[in-house]
């Protein structure tokens, strides 16, 4: 059975699968970042905001193959290039998210913690440097996932 022509009660696999991206990857952003700024929410969330990123990971090609599929039954509309088009930028981004996620998370877990001194110049570069990171990531991962979920909308109803 060819996972991309699976529908649910009717409905091509792609519209239910993807929504699973558009809640679960801001929502690991939203984790990513806040868990940059509020160490004790960091603390709790713990390997929950990179398992997040992992799960948009694992859900990503799926989504693009259900997404090639229905596009096969639909044709080459233009607002459904256009929504493919900014599809094929995410990628990236989702990437970056889980990689910086689980960087934050191991660093926090496993970084040498001095105790009772100011942590080294270099802790607190790595530190820096990941809450940058955290916040790129989270920001152009989220509004690159509203252009696309803007797009695939007005390819349905436009």
């Amino acid at each position: 059975m060819d996972l991309t022509e699976l529908d649910v009660m009717g409905l091509p696999l792609h519209p239910l699968i993807v929504h699973a991206v558009v809640v679960l990857l801001p929502l690991a952003a939203l984790a990513l970042v806040v868990g940059t700024i509020w160490p004790a929410a960091r603390r709790r969330l713990g390997v929950v905001t990179p398992g997040l990123a992992l799960v948009v990971l694992v859900l990503m090609p799926l989504t693009f193959l259900s997404g090639e599929s229905l596009k096969a039954d639909v044709g080459p509309v233009p607002s459904v290039l256009a929504h493919e088009d900014l599809a094929r930028m995410l990628p990236p981004w989702a990437i970056a998210l889980a990689v910086v996620a689980v960087a934050q998370w191991a660093w926090f877990r496993w970084r040498p913690a001095p105790r009772g001194e100011r942590p080294p110049v270099s802790h607190r570069a790595i530190t820096v440097a990941l809450a940058a990171a955290a916040i790129v990531v989270a920001v152009g991962s989220t509004v690159l996932v509203i252009l696309i979920g803007e797009a695939g909308a007005r390819s349905v109803w436009g």
